[in-house]
């Protein structure tokens, strides 16, 4: 059961922040917050009229696309990876048993994926919220997260995400995973 504390938490670990996006015109960041606010990927009609806005970023459409299309399978590699360094963290005694808590991981894997795809179809690397990730830093240690295990995790979903691109792309998408890749390390090494 969820404490209050918790609910609230949850509620303000909002990690998405558009408000350094000066480049981008307020119709578009509109689309985005619109996004973050549903908590859903953007839509092919959203990457339309993001294109149509912001046409100096509209290549790394595709790539945004290719990610939220592909989110499942990345999410399925990158467990795979973190089960794979981690082979009794499910069980119990482990840092996602019970099961509910190996699920709620997956989802904070979706969930960390989506703002990634819109960084990418803003062309921002700086996506998020130091408020919202502040809280999320909060709720993670009131709910004893596994930091390494997550860590390990948003590092495999780079890696299946970069084998699903060119590798030319290689060099444009790495800073947006490494983005939120450094946030959640300095979750460990805030409070060592």
């Amino acid at each position: 059961m969820l404490t209050d504390r918790i609910k609230d938490l949850i509620a303000r670990a909002r990690i998405v922040s558009f408000t350094s996006w000066q480049s981008h015109p307020a119709a578009s960041i509109a689309i985005f917050q619109a996004a973050e606010d549903a908590r859903v990927y953007l839509t092919d009609e959203n990457y339309a009229q993001i294109a149509a806005l912001s046409p100096a970023t509209s290549n790394l459409i595709p790539i945004s696309q290719l990610l939220r299309d592909r989110v499942v399978e990345i999410i399925d590699e990158a467990r795979i990876q973190l089960y794979t360094q981690f082979p009794h963290i499910a069980e119990p005694g482990g840092g996602l048993y019970p099961p509910e808590r190996a699920e709620a991981c997956w989802r904070d894997f979706w969930h960390y994926l989506r703002p990634i795809s819109y960084g990418l179809a803003g062309g921002n690397s700086e996506y998020t919220s130091a408020e919202g990730l502040k809280n999320m830093q909060a709720l993670y240690q009131e709910l004893q997260v596994p930091l390494d295990a997550m860590t390990v995790g948003l590092e495999g979903m780079k890696a299946a995400s970069l084998r699903r691109l060119d590798p030319s792309q290689h060099a444009i998408v790495t800073p947006y995973f490494d983005h939120l890749i450094g946030q959640l390390k300095s979750f460990t090494t805030s409070h060592e």
